[in-house]
């Protein structure tokens, strides 16, 4: 890696230290405009005391200050690539060193963002999978070309295929034997995004715009906002419209739903593009690979051993039309962002069966016979509505007509989840568990029998009397989505499940 750094001067026979990409001080250069935020405090202090001299030289000491930190760090920031370990020493006072075997890490992940990609760096995670982000380590800026030779060295000397690459040859090609052909299970076209992100159409970005308006409002070369229908009013007016009292008022109504339909697509669309650009998920001898996005370019890995589960996610309007998400519960974390690796974002099922398939976890077909939960599993909103109904009566006695809103909303939040009780479904197929739940938003977990490290069977003092249990179950990993469980079905089908689950062997 001696286009990445100069190694720092020994004698013979000692090791050969190298340091981070000097790109390391741009980067430090481009962090200082979110950090410069917490001096503005400190600059206006000096405003309204009238000390406004001090302000350009205070500005001038903190970004000083700042650039010798980062150049401190980076100093005594070091690393060596030996025969099967990476070592690094950091700190500025403080230092301290941490060896890695190559046998203990999980995989290499590669992250660049916009500047990364300008200067040709990358930021190199070592995933070990000792769980927390304090037992990993990283490098956040070396060259691109080095980084992917480094993630081939471990993963050739993980797999015993060839001899780890010379951490002195960037190129990555000192006599190696290259690794097998990866092997591409899924990819997302442009016209796969588009399609994507109008399915995900969300108004996240819509207090940003709102507030944006705001705020620039006396800056923009026009007076309207298009989300006041009042402007809209008055540009109907304008045109001569408001001779038709109702339709203007229409008009408005329609101005500005259009304006939000139109922020709600775009947004989706944007993320889609920003976050899933060039999506593409390859299998290789141990991993699933997943690289993607537009600005931040991320590559991680999932080592197929250490799925515990299959997360299948759709809506209730994309499933009209096959459309689904599928995540993989896994011990390796997705770049410490989130617990599951997102690895098929949009597809329709015959393209996700091939990508379950090589984590050996099947889907159940069309046929497949489903068991229902309890309907006691609504007691909680219809309970919840009971008292919007009290609610609502006293404020009537009050004389606060507010309480016609409660006395309305509890039947139809008492029927909702009636009607929502009907998704809870199971199903045992064998050497897994399917569960499926949720109307607006389906979800249906896939969980082998022998990735489960413990079931928990749960009454109370409601489900003990129905002859009721919920089963719940301990997987390693964890999810973001939610805790899996089966809940209140027979407390004998709930025993008889747990003891055949316990009684599956551990996972290979």
């Amino acid at each position: 890696m001696s286009d990445i750094a100069a190694a720092i001067p020994a004698s013979e026979g000692e090791p050969d230290w190298q340091r981070l990409h000097p790109a390391t001080l741009a980067l430090a250069i481009v962090k200082l405009g979110p950090r410069s935020l917490q001096f503005l405090p400190a600059v206006a202090a000096l405003g309204f005391t009238g000390n406004w001299i001090w302000i350009v030289p205070a500005v001038g000491a903190f970004l000083l200050i700042s650039l010798l930190a980062a150049w401190f760090q980076w100093l005594r920031f070091r690393f060596l690539v030996g025969d099967d370990e990476v070592v690094i020493e950091s700190g500025v006072f403080a230092r301290q060193h941490r060896t890695i075997p190559f046998d203990r890490i999980q995989d290499v992940s590669i992250e660049q963002g916009l500047v990364s990609r300008a200067l040709g760096i990358a930021k190199v995670g070592f995933e070990t999978g000792a769980g927390g982000k304090e037992n990993d380590a990283s490098l956040d800026a070396i060259a691109l070309g080095a980084a992917q030779a480094l993630r081939t060295t471990i993963r050739a000397h993980r797999s015993g295929e060839a001899a780890p690459v010379a951490a002195s040859d960037p190129s990555g090609a000192t006599g190696a034997v290259p690794v097998a052909e990866d092997r591409l299970l899924f990819a997302m076209t442009p016209r796969q995004l588009l399609v994507a992100g109008l399915f995900n159409f969300s108004l996240a970005a819509l207090a940003v715009v709102g507030a944006g308006m705001q705020f620039f409002d006396d800056l923009l070369p026009f007076d309207f906002n298009v989300f006041n229908p009042g402007d809209w009013i008055d540009l109907a007016e304008q045109y001569g419209l408001d001779q038709w009292v109702i339709a203007h008022r229409w008009i408005a109504g329609v101005g500005a739903g259009i304006s939000l339909l139109f922020i709600g697509f775009a947004s989706g669309i944007a993320t889609m593009f920003f976050a899933n650009w060039d999506f593409r998920l390859t299998r290789e001898p141990r991993t699933l690979r997943r690289t993607r996005g537009l600005t931040t370019r991320t590559d991680v890995a999932v080592p197929v051993k250490r799925v515990q589960a299959a997360i299948l996610v759709t809506g209730w309007f994309r499933q009209r039309f096959g459309w689904h998400e599928l995540r993989l519960q896994s011990l390796a974390s997705d770049g410490g962002k989130e617990n599951d690796h997102q690895v098929v974002p949009f597809a329709q099922l015959d393209a996700i069966d091939p990508v379950l398939a090589e984590v050996a976890i099947l889907r159940p077909d069309a046929g497949q016979a489903w068991q229902h939960s309890h309907r006691i599993v609504a007691l909680g909103p219809i309970v919840g509505a009971a008292c919007a109904t009290i609610g609502g009566g006293v404020a009537l006695y009050l004389g606060n007509e507010v309480g016609w809103l409660a006395l309305v909303a509890a039947p139809l939040i008492a029927l909702i989840a009636l009607w929502a009780a009907r998704f809870h479904r199971w199903a045992d197929l064998g050497e897994q568990v399917a569960i499926r739940r949720g109307a607006w938003k389906p979800k249906l977990t896939l969980l082998p029998h022998a990735s489960v490290q413990s079931v928990d069977l749960r009454t109370d003092f409601i489900l003990r009397p129905l002859g009721l249990a919920t089963l719940v179950f301990g997987v390693p990993g964890g999810s973001s989505l939610a805790t899996h469980e089966i809940p209140a079905i027979p407390a004998a089908t709930a025993r008889d499940l747990r003891t055949r689950i316990l009684a599956a062997r551990a996972r290979r």
